[in-house]
């Protein structure tokens, strides 16, 4: 019997280790807005690892934005979901989200401030490797990471899922390091068709590496959020398959971004 337990216990202990996705708060500061970002990565995994910051839609630092970066940690990635309101600050009432995102868009500097200080808190974390950094964002969320490239910040690239598309700046030209991803409904009337035209016409005059997919038929805005008809928004829909197909297809470009 003796034998036996030492087996066992010699079994177990050579056994590789079980993935375990851990969180922490993570509190910081911009100007005199207290924050509170949510880090998350797998503790099974040694040695540092590529980052990727999540910015959340304009309701603010809710579940959904947390699940996405767990979903990443999942994946192998540290991620962290970045705050942009304040501590605390999440509703579900369109008028309240929308005075909260124009409070931070009126001021692009200061956005674009806010936006990487998300990215310096993947750095503190000490589980990342510094060059290999990206960010994803989601309806305020996205137009938040094309900010970010087009300050010229250090991340290899961005992903915007059913962003707002705020064109490049002619200042921009030439100075975007970032590869750029957006994904798109076709019938997503929260934004023009002139603004989705405008949108790739300044990408193309900045010279960046961009690539905009465009989901057609009834694919609306929130397509990736399976609660999106719960706001009681009719141009808020889930489209099962375009979440998937943009899911992975943000995985691929990953695995290609992060591949040095």
């Amino acid at each position: 019997m003796y034998k036996i337990v030492i087996t066992l216990l010699m079994l177990l202990l050579a056994a590789p280790a079980v993935a375990e996705i851990k969180s922490k708060a993570v509190h910081y500061q911009h100007d005199d807005e207290q924050l509170t970002g949510y880090l998350y990565w797998d503790d099974a995994i040694d040695g540092k690892r590529p980052g990727v910051l999540v910015v959340h839609e304009w309701w603010g630092l809710n579940d959904y934005a947390k699940k996405r970066a767990k979903m990443l940690a999942e994946l192998g990635y540290v991620a962290f979901a970045a705050d942009m309101y304040g501590d605390g600050k999440v509703t579900d009432k369109p008028a309240q989200a929308q005075e909260w995102m124009q409070e931070i868009t009126t001021d692009v500097e200061g956005w674009r401030e806010r936006a990487s200080l998300g990215v310096m808190q993947l750095r503190n974390s000490g589980l990342v490797d510094e060059k290999r950094l990206a960010a994803i964002g989601y309806c305020f969320g996205g137009a938040t990471v094309f900010q970010l490239a087009y300050a010229g910040s250090n991340v290899l690239g961005v992903v915007s899922f059913h962003g707002a598309l705020p064109a490049a700046p002619a200042e921009a030209k030439g100075k975007i390091n970032a590869r750029i991803l957006a994904f798109h409904g076709a019938a997503d009337n929260f934004v023009a068709p002139e603004v989705v035209q405008n949108f790739q016409v300044k990408l193309q005059e900045s010279q960046a590496d961009w690539e905009f997919v465009i989901f057609g038929g009834d694919v609306r805005h929130g397509f990736t959020n399976p609660d999106a008809a719960a706001f009681g928004i009719e141009n808020l829909k889930y489209d099962a398959q375009s979440d998937f197909d943009s899911w992975e297809r943000m995985k691929l470009f990953f695995s290609d971004l992060f591949a040095i």
